[in-house]
């Protein structure tokens, strides 16, 4: 896959394949498989090389909204939940760099009708 900007790119590929290793990650804590799991962070992960206007936009409110959600519970928890809380900053990270970052939005800067 061909990108506009190369570090923009290589922060959208870095991204996408957190969201699938936190996935796999919380699936080996959990001690069991889920499916459904996989194949949202496998849709999510796909998202981030669409190549529409906005849909940065989607994905930083996904991430940042379910960091804010399980705060609380990782903060009351921090001695057992640590890696949780340390998945809610990466994932409030990678918001801000969705939103913020000028390479990564220059991925996501073509019309929903025009594909070049």
């Amino acid at each position: 896959m061909s990108f506009r900007n190369k570090q923009g790119g290589a922060l959208i590929t870095a991204m996408a394949v957190y969201v699938v290793t936190k996935a796999v990650l919380n699936m080996v804590l959990a001690g069991h498989f889920s499916l459904s799991s996989l194949l949202i962070a496998l849709a999510e992960a796909a998202a981030f090389f669409l190549w529409f206007r906005y849909v940065n936009y989607v994905l930083a409110a996904i991430l940042a909204f379910f960091a804010f959600i399980y705060l609380p519970q990782n903060i009351a928890n921090i001695g057992s939940n640590w890696i949780y809380l340390l998945e809610g900053v990466l994932d409030m990270g990678c918001a801000v760099l969705l939103c913020f970052s000028s390479n990564v939005r220059e991925h996501y800067s073509n019309q929903w009708n025009n594909k070049n």
